[in-house]
């Protein structure tokens, strides 16, 4: 198809934003150079640009002009006509995370303790893609477009920030349709699009713990109330819990990520600090676990004689596909690409978005990308977040050719029956 063929001829430029967004990472809400590079990237195109007052968020309209005579006129519709004009929303995330990259890539990240070792490099290098073919087919477009580049996806929940500056109303009417994007560095070979309806990525939620006994030497445990014997009774705990209170067709995964204690070998200290994520598929399954959870370790640590802080932190809810905009998506995937290069999730991810809030407020689906060297094994090469997680740079274009015709097919449809 046409747009696949002018995204071809974008390779070399997404190739370059993508390496130079790679050279320089940042973390979190506050992204100032890659803001810059994104707004390089739009200058000179006809967008509606709005910049985040609390995080470096960049949202773009593009005003459609199908239909109008005049290649749009804002949201108010075709002369004449007062109905306001469908819009659909593109989204990329831009930050990177704190780990220090060992791919020995010859872009590798600058920025010491700092990659984008989650792909986002690339989310954000075929969005602004997008940007530049739906300019070129701004003619095509049925209604208008807002692209949403998405500072701290990475735990600082970036999505739920623009959701509160309005990004879903920033064409004027609310979008009626979103789309989100993510690459791989493993599961599937190169080049394949993954979707999957329903719920395709589980919540996400924190789970901090502090046991407060009384110190003492090592020598004694008797005279003290050691809190790191405690504190491993209740790693042990919460697995057995998982496997014992949870059906295991609506699984819960919990992974312990930090168990810290004391200072030297013959000294019992005073306190001990667990972290944990906690991943659920259901909203059950996840309220469940809000309760379970404090509930085991007071018991445990009243067993003991020691006390201990539960902090539950709710973080990002299940993201749930629409089933009529996967439908959509892969219909578009299959008509770019061919049949081959869709594959169908039968199970979720264990994997978390915030995403998940727009998908919560507006009918659409996010689709996997699989980002693995051509020819590369997929189930061993190393997964995103490690440091050794590499993504080809061959996937930018189709990434940035089905990000512009999910908008132009969308909108066409939308305004057909409105």
């Amino acid at each position: 198809m046409p747009i696949a063929n002018d995204a071809r001829d974008l390779h070399e430029d997404l190739i370059r934003l993508r390496h130079d967004l790679h050279r320089e990472p940042e973390i979190g809400l506050h992204l100032p150079r890659t803001q810059e590079r994104v707004l390089q990237a739009l200058d000179g195109l006809p967008y509606e640009i709005t910049l985040g007052k609390e995080t470096t968020s960049v949202t773009a309209v593009l005003r459609g002009g199908a239909g109008d005579g005049n290649e749009g006129r804002g949201g108010e519709g075709s002369a004449g006509n007062s109905t306001p004009r469908p819009a659909v929303l593109l989204r990329a995330d831009m930050d990177g995370l704190p780990v220090q990259e060992k791919t020995g890539v010859d872009y590798t990240s600058r920025t010491d303790g700092a990659m984008h070792a989650c792909g986002h490099d690339l989310h954000t290098s075929m969005l602004a893609g997008a940007a530049t073919l739906l300019a070129g087919k701004r003619h095509l477009l049925a209604g208008d477009v807002v692209l949403m580049f998405q500072p701290g996806e990475e735990g600082c929940d970036g999505a739920g920030y623009m959701l509160r500056e309005g990004v879903l109303d920033a064409a004027g009417p609310r979008v009626q349709a979103a789309y989100g994007m993510h690459v791989f560095s493993s599961l599937e070979p190169h080049g394949t699009f993954c979707t999957k309806p329903g719920v395709m990525l589980s919540a996400s939620d924190g789970l901090e713990v502090t046991v407060l006994g009384a110190g003492g030497h090592g020598s004694a445990p008797h005279a003290a109330k050691d809190p790191v014997t405690v504190a491993a009774e209740m790693v042990t705990a919460l697995q057995v819990m998982v496997t014992r209170q949870f059906n295991m067709f609506d699984p819960v995964v919990l992974s312990v990520g930090v168990l810290h204690a004391g200072t030297k070998r013959n000294v019992i200290p005073e306190s001990a600090r667990i972290e944990a994520t906690v991943r659920t598929f259901s909203e059950t399954s996840r309220m469940k676990m809000m309760e379970a959870v404090p509930r085991l370790l007071q018991g445990i640590a009243a067993a003991h004689g020691v006390e201990v802080h539960v902090d539950y932190q709710p973080e990002y809810p299940l993201t749930i596909t629409n089933e009529d905009e996967t439908n959509t998506a892969e219909k578009v995937i299959m008509e770019l690409f061919g049949e081959r290069r869709l594959s169908r999730w039968a199970t979720p991810l264990s994997g978390s978005e915030d995403f998940s809030r727009v998908l919560a407020e507006v009918p659409g689906t996010f689709v996997g990308l699989s980002a693995v060297a051509p020819g590369g094994d997929p189930s061993t090469s190393p997964f995103n977040h490690s440091p050794y997680a590499t993504f080809d740079d061959g996937v930018l274009a189709d990434g940035a050719a089905l990000y512009a015709e999910l908008a132009i097919s969308r909108l066409a449809t939308l305004s057909a029956t409105a």
